[in-house]
């Protein structure tokens, strides 16, 4: 079975930065290509940035372009997200996605606030 377990969201200052993880189980990790969402409290869930299954292409929301970087380690079914320059509207909860296998993790909590 196909499981994705997103961790490092934590509460952090505005300005500061993160860098949250998925780490891909019972799937050829290195096959499919992946995506991250965010769900801003009271709001539905959006697309933040995906990246091709060999690391080879990414792309970006427009609101998170420059701030965020997506990269993965297919040798650790590892995705990773790097941001930078937090806002107190990046505050969300943070989904790992296989979008072809529809298959999402529990997500990981981010606050940006002072």
């Amino acid at each position: 079975q196909v499981q994705l377990v997103e961790s490092g969201g934590a509460w952090v200052q505005p300005g500061g930065s993160l860098r949250l993880s998925c780490v891909a189980s019972g799937v050829t990790f290195s096959l499919y290509a992946m995506i991250w969402y965010r769900r801003p409290p009271g709001q539905g869930r959006n697309f933040v940035a995906a990246i091709t299954s060999a690391g080879a292409d990414t792309v970006y929301a427009d609101s998170v372009k420059g701030r965020f970087t997506i990269s993965r380690d297919n040798d650790n079914n590892t995705l990773q997200l790097e941001i930078n320059n937090l806002k107190p509207e990046y505050t969300a909860v943070y989904y790992c996605n296989i979008g072809k296998l529809g298959a999402w993790g529990q997500g990981t909590q981010v606050t940006v606030s002072s």
